[in-house]
């Protein structure tokens, strides 16, 4: 029996981040199919398409353009149908009013973009395996994933 793909859309204006990211998730033994967007109207769009296959866990970077992270993340939790799906705020600002600001909005994580490739790594893996882990195990976690 093969192991379930777990499927990850990740939003972000910088295409060099995306890719960092992309390979990085390639990386870690955890099997992904990565959905990628670099604004937040694009991704929107795909949340609500028909036909779209909904994502296990939504990666979402603050500062876009069109629609920043804030404005998305507020519209993920508008929509029932996206209440139980991780988001996971994927940012290089550390603001720590904006960080309390999106906890309070439900974001499920806030990951601090790392400057290595393999500190990138280690970071997606502990999150990954926190969205692995929400199906009805509690466990302890901080909102704050960083190095």
């Amino acid at each position: 029996m093969s192991k379930p793909i777990l499927n990850v859309f990740l939003a972000d204006d910088d295409s060099d981040d995306r890719t960092f990211f992309s390979d990085a998730l390639r990386e870690i033994p955890i099997q992904t199919k990565i959905s990628e967007f670099n604004n937040g109207v694009d991704l929107m769009a795909e949340l609500l398409s028909d036909t779209a296959a909904q994502p296990d866990v939504i990666f979402l970077d603050l500062k876009m353009p069109m629609m920043d992270g804030f404005e998305c993340l507020a519209d993920i939790r508008d929509l029932e149908k996206f209440t139980d799906i991780p988001v996971i705020i994927y940012s290089t600002s550390y603001h720590p009013k904006e960080i309390d600001r999106l906890e309070e909005m439900g974001a499920s994580l806030y990951l601090q973009k790392p400057s290595s490739y393999n500190q990138l790594k280690t970071l997606l893996h502990k999150c990954l395996r926190y969205v692995k882990n929400t199906e009805g195990n509690i466990i302890d976690k901080e909102f704050v994933i960083s190095i």
